[in-house]
């Protein structure tokens, strides 16, 4: 049997690998970064599960090509997500370390309450 954290994680690891793989690639400058930040949570953020999510993009690896923008590299994001199955909370990251995009679990913790999302 599947558990309510292992749900969780899931939930939390299969969000951050579709936003890293759907956004990779998407023209983006200086002046829109908010706006593509704003655009990626509220679409993560209506997906089952999900009750929190912050995107932050590395502006200063934003190098405009001749066209004036650049492409969306995955170094450039910093996200933090947090989904909830039952009672358990799982917390997950997506920043960069050591020049690599790494996805990782934070923390989970129970709540008091037990449903479903």
């Amino acid at each position: 049997m599947i558990t309510d954290r292992e749900k969780a994680a899931f939930e939390a690891g299969i969000k951050l690998g579709a936003l890293y793989h759907q956004f990779v690639g998407t023209p983006i400058a200086r002046e829109t970064a908010g706006a593509v930040e704003t655009a990626i949570e509220q679409a993560v953020g209506l997906q089952p599960y999900v009750t929190d999510i912050t995107v932050r993009l590395n502006r200063d690896m934003m190098v405009s090509n001749r066209f004036g923008y650049s492409e969306l590299a995955g170094k450039m994001f910093d996200v933090a997500i947090t989904t909830e199955v039952g009672s358990t909370v799982c917390r997950a990251r997506l920043h960069l370390e050591d020049d690599y995009p790494m996805m990782e679990i934070v923390e989970f913790h129970e709540t008091s309450r037990d449903t479903d999302h």
